[in-house]
């Protein structure tokens, strides 16, 4: 769980990452888990975007994928949200202490 103080930091860093997880007509099936599983394995902090065409709200889409990969929601914003999850082997995102 992370504390404000984390969250805002993290909405800092996600503010220059580039949108790498894009969700259509398609849905969440197992190959956006996948994906974005493997993102967060590599970066740890991945923007997603929920286009018109999804059945799902941007803060559905978010909750769904946040539980399915074990990560934390940062924030949703219009389309956009934004996941985090630590990396235990290889750490490359120091949050503030709690």
């Amino acid at each position: 769980m992370l504390t404000s103080k984390q969250r805002a930091y993290l909405r800092g860093q996600a503010n220059s990452i580039e949108t790498i997880l894009i969700l259509g007509k398609g849905g969440i099936g197992d190959t956006v888990i996948n994906q974005a599983d493997s993102a967060l394995e590599a970066r740890e902090l991945i923007k997603g975007k929920v286009l018109e065409n999804c059945q799902f709200s941007s803060r559905e889409a978010a909750d769904i994928i946040s539980e399915k990969t074990n990560s934390d929601v940062v924030q949703v914003i219009g389309s956009k949200f934004v996941l985090y999850r630590k990396n235990e082997d290889e750490p490359k995102i120091i949050l503030p202490k709690k």
